[in-house]
């Protein structure tokens, strides 16, 4: 029995690198779990600020037993994602992020609210110019191109399909799996104040 088990072609299950990772996580988080609060902690968000919304669905959606905490195991699983997950995997993240209440469907009210927050963020960081299309207007064009029922609501196969076949939509939905910029950002705008 060795140490590391292949996964894919290549890559390898560094066991040194996941203990490292465990001493890392034990350390900033003595309880063994990392909850909401230290999470936005860890972030630089506060409370109120414009991405503490966002901040709760991530967390949320990588609390997969839905304890209201992140256990060490959940927290590799999130890195594995961000760093090894195909475009599918990472658009079913996606998709939790998004679906608040956990029903399996996205209505407009849960779509706004994070398109809303993301707007919110990225016009804070005054990087973007993308954030000049209306919120409403984002929200209304990804319903009518991906509600292929017409319901109102996205399921997960309509969020997977629309997203895949429209990059306009994919660049919309797919939310950025990749933390560090935001990280970076956030602490550099929280090191201001």
């Amino acid at each position: 029995m060795g140490q590391a088990q292949p996964t894919e072609v290549g890559e390898e299950i560094d066991v040194a690198a996941l203990q490292d990772m465990y001493k890392k996580f034990v350390t900033e988080c003595p309880s063994g779990v990392l909850f909401l609060h230290e999470f936005k902690r860890f972030f630089g968000v506060d409370s109120s600020g414009e991405a503490s919304d966002y901040a709760e669905n991530m967390f949320r959606a990588f609390d997969k037993n839905g304890d209201n905490t992140i256990d060490f195991l959940e927290f590799v699983a999130a890195l594995n994602l961000v760093f090894r997950g195909d475009l599918e995997h990472k658009l079913r993240w996606s998709f939790k992020v998004y679906d608040k209440d956990g029903n399996g469907f996205i209505d407009k009210t849960e779509l706004r609210a994070i398109i809303d927050s993301i707007y919110r963020i990225k016009k804070a960081s005054k990087k973007d110019t993308e954030c000049l299309q209306a919120v409403d207007e984002v929200c209304e064009r990804i319903f009518q191109a991906i509600d292929a029922d017409g319901d109102g609501q996205i399921n997960m196969e309509e969020f997977l399909e629309g997203a895949l076949k429209d990059p306009w939509v994919l660049n919309m939905l797919r939310l950025d799996m990749n933390p560090s910029r935001w990280v970076i950002e956030q602490r550099r705008k929280s090191a201001f104040f």
